[in-house]
This record gives C-alpha cells, structure tokens and sequence, in this order.
C-alpha cells in the first residue's frame, strides 16, 4: 500500500512494513486469495508488460505480476514497507520515493499500466492528490492504463471519513488527461453503483 506522505505516515509512524506482511501471509495461511489485484491487472495486459506499482508497500502486488511474467517497478515513500519487499525480491527494482515527486526518481516513461492499490489515493498527503495523478499519467505510454482501487466510506478506509470523492479524482484524471473505461465494486470485477463503499478505476491515456 503506501506511497501516500502525511496520511499514511500519520497512521502507522513508516513501521508499518512487519506488520502488514505478517498480516497478508495470515490472510494466505488461512485460504484467503491475496491476489486478486494481481489478476485484476494482469488481465488488462499483454504479456511482459511494463508495470508501476505506485505505492507498492510490501511489493505483494508487484512481486506476483512478475511471477505472472511482467516487468514490475515498485515506488513507496515507506522504507520499512521496502525492506520486506527487497528482502522478498531483491532482484526486482524497488525505488524509494514520494509519489507527488515521481517525475524525480527517473522513471523511464512508457509503462503500460500504472496501479495505485490499497487506498494509495486517499491517503496521500492533503493538497497532492492532483500532482500525484499527473505524474501517474506522464509515465503511461498512450493508450496505457491507470488503474486505482479506494475506499469510499469508513468501512473500507482506516480513516473516519473519506477524504477523497470520486467525483474529486475523476476530475484529477481528466485534468492528467486520463479517460474512465471502467469502473467496480471489487477487484473481482463486481459491478460498482452509486453508494458502493470502494471503486477500483481503470483510466486510459489517449492514444494520440
């Protein structure tokens, strides 16, 4: 998850890596999929994609896209969060960096998705939201895709209200350029309807 400045930082004080892997591989030991943003993402793509994961915490995500054969780059503004995903798969670029500043860490543009899980938008830091999404559309080949999954409510947020509306990121994508082709409920691809407690986004880059 992270990726996200004052919010996150707030909630766990950067030591949250430990504790957030121990808590996926509970999830696994006892059966739970923990992989469905994976598939989600892969079944967008073609083979041996190009792959951002913006915000890529542990690198659970980005680590099975490239069991899945793609090309993944993980960026997180958490170094604990880091060291578990470098220790899990050293040989994978990890890059530690705050989102609203990615146009620094020299990312070759070109990537043909980049994936912004785990409440990764609403929790940035207040006032980076839009600067956040433009940078994640600046480095989409055209025709490359945004995809977003984000907590609507309080249920699905580890906040009390939501600090972020979908309206509001919408209008951030079509600011960056960005087209919505499709939204969920779920990254098992539930239909989203208004009033649903999470939405993942998938936003386009024009092809021209």
């Amino acid at each position: 998850m992270t990726g996200r400045g004052d919010r996150w930082a707030e909630l766990t004080g950067g030591q949250a890596g430990e504790a957030y892997a121990q808590r996926f591989a509970r999830l696994a030991e006892s059966g739970h999929d923990i992989h469905g943003e994976a598939a989600f993402c892969a079944a967008l793509v073609k083979p041996a994609a190009r792959i951002l994961d913006a915000g890529c915490g542990t690198g659970r995500i980005a680590i099975r896209l490239a069991e899945l054969g793609h090309r993944c780059t993980g960026v997180d503004v958490d170094p604990s969060m880091l060291a578990v995903a470098r220790r899990n798969a050293p040989t994978q670029e990890w890059l530690l960096g705050d989102l609203s500043r990615l146009d620094t860490l020299g990312l070759n543009p070109g990537f043909d998705l980049a994936l912004a899980a785990g409440n990764v938008i609403p929790l940035l830091a207040p006032g980076t939201e839009p600067a956040v999404v433009r940078h994640l559309a600046a480095v989409l080949r055209p025709g490359g895709l945004l995809v977003t999954g984000m907590g609507l409510d309080a249920a699905h947020l580890p906040l009390p209200e939501p600090p972020v509306t979908l309206a509001e990121f919408d209008r951030w994508c079509t600011g960056a350029g960005l087209t919505l082709r499709q939204r969920y409920a779920t990254w098992s691809g539930d239909p989203y309807s208004p009033g649903c407690g999470y939405a993942v986004s998938v936003h386009s880059r024009p092809t021209m």
